[in-house]
């Protein structure tokens, strides 16, 4: 271990890094990236530039887990001038929190991820080691921490695209090859944008002294582009057929609830105080209430288990078994009336709920089914979930059906409500973790047909295959 006066000098080196960074550039700086869904997972990918040559790479976009991961572990997958590890000390490598305190460092020389594009300085190194992991798989294994140039373009408010501004100090995990294994093609790591210190937003946040809030607007196809902003409240202007709109002003918002639990063997890859939970009190369908037990909706303060949180890791949102039957129950019952007239049909799997699409009107809301409302903040607050949020296409030669994208989250799912990917499909959502609140615009596609893809922002590693 070293002394505590090397370990000063280390964190004053990155306060000095900072604030030679952020001198340069003006408060209101906004930094821009590309959001794409991809078709086979139903997940939602970021891109950035990264490594010396910058070049574009496509990240998984991910709300929950605590830092930013890379394959980086053979040459032939990372090639970049500019990385380089940090040298061991325990303290500083405890603080950046990318390990575990079993595991704070390891040998460089003899560690099994040791690549021939960062030289160990000698066979004694010590680096700060770090625990990665794929959200998807559920996969965990030992890495090291890197550091490299990660870049995003600024807002240019004429044509979207600006000057790059590169962040020389971007730390993050060397994660092994395999761990791309079962996410979308083409990612070769993960984009952390959860809590902490260490996400992506923080990271420029801090280098720039601009503010911590991400926002981001959610395609909802595979064939357009959304965006992320990085560092501002707004404005997030959508370029209309006869002028542009500021998003900025027209946001609902609720308050971000916090879950106390770290890492725990019952959250092992992600600790729900660094996940987005909401207080969500009810659910409506078609007007009606969806009768709950209110104690799942809480958050259970010992153990963390409860609440309603937001996630891009699952396609559809997971409700508790109970939830899920009442509100399937009730979202029949209520297609039966004589105002939808729906009939279920036999369902396709992964589904529960199918109506045949032959008949069923569709409009720039979706398709027309009982409209879902999320109830927050005691009825003060609603997130509307229509037809385009609420329902999924299944087409193929035998069937043609409309299916609800909702499923039961069996007795495992430790949170009662995971709002997932399809209910934020062209919706606005903003994460203001210092206002402690979250933003959101939903379904802009029922305001004036308007789309993610309107913010004109062009996906430029969307060639990667």
């Amino acid at each position: 271990m070293h002394s505590p006066l090397q370990f000063m000098i280390t964190f004053s080196y990155f306060l000095i890094f900072f604030t030679l960074l952020s001198s340069n550039l003006t408060q209101q700086t906004t930094l821009i990236s590309p959001v794409s869904k991809d078709k086979h997972k139903n997940l939602f990918t970021l891109s950035v530039y990264l490594k010396t040559p910058l070049r574009p790479t496509k990240l998984l976009l991910d709300l929950s887990f605590l830092f930013p991961w890379t394959v980086c572990a053979d040459a032939a997958s990372y090639n970049s001038s500019s990385d380089h590890y940090i040298e061991c000390d325990e303290t500083f490598c405890d603080y950046l929190g990318f390990g575990k305190p079993s595991l704070l460092c390891e040998d460089c020389y003899y560690s099994n991820l040791t690549t021939s594009h960062s030289q160990c300085p000698s066979p004694s190194t010590m680096i700060c080691a770090s625990w990665p992991a794929n959200p998807i798989t559920n996969v965990v294994d030992a890495g090291y921490v890197l550091v490299d140039t990660l870049a995003l373009p600024t807002l240019n408010q004429s044509t979207h695209h600006g000057q790059l501004i590169s962040l020389s100090n971007y730390t993050f995990s060397c994660a092994p090859s395999y761990f791309v294994k079962g996410l979308p093609t083409g990612v070769t790591g993960l984009a952390a944008l959860g809590r902490s210190k260490l996400s992506v937003q923080s990271q420029f946040g801090s280098a720039l002294t601009t503010s911590h809030s991400l926002a981001i607007c959610f395609p909802g196809s595979t064939e357009s582009t959304g965006v992320a902003f990085f560092g501002t409240h707004g404005p997030y202007f959508v370029f209309s057929k006869s002028n542009k709109i500021d998003l900025s002003k027209n946001l609902t918002y609720t308050p971000l609830i916090h879950n106390p639990i770290g890492i725990t063997d019952d959250f092992p890859i992600s600790p729900p105080h660094n996940e987005y939970y909401i207080g969500l009190t009810s659910i409506r369908v078609n007007g009606q209430h969806v009768p709950i037990n209110a104690s799942l909706l809480t958050i259970n303060k010992e153990y963390g288990i409860g609440g309603t949180k937001i996630t891009t890791r699952i396609p559809y949102t997971l409700l508790e078994p109970s939830i899920y039957k009442a509100f399937t129950e009730l979202f029949i019952k209520e297609a039966s009336s004589s105002r939808f007239n729906l009939t279920v049909t036999n369902p396709m799997k992964p589904f529960k709920v199918c109506y045949s699409a032959k008949g069923l009107m569709v409009t720039n809301k979706g398709p027309k089914v009982p409209i879902i409302d999320f109830v927050l903040d005691r009825e003060n607050v609603v997130w509307r979930i229509m037809g385009a949020n609420s329902m999924v296409r299944v087409k193929n030669k035998k069937v043609d059906l409309w299916c609800l994208g909702f499923m039961d989250g069996g007795v495992k799912e430790k949170t009662s409500i995971v709002m997932g990917g399809k209910q934020l499909e062209e919706n606005l959502v903003q994460f203001d973790v210092e206002s402690n609140r979250l933003g959101f615009f939903s379904l802009l596609t029922s305001h004036h047909s308007l789309s993610c893809a309107d913010f004109k922002v062009t996906d430029f590693a969307k060639h990667i295959k």
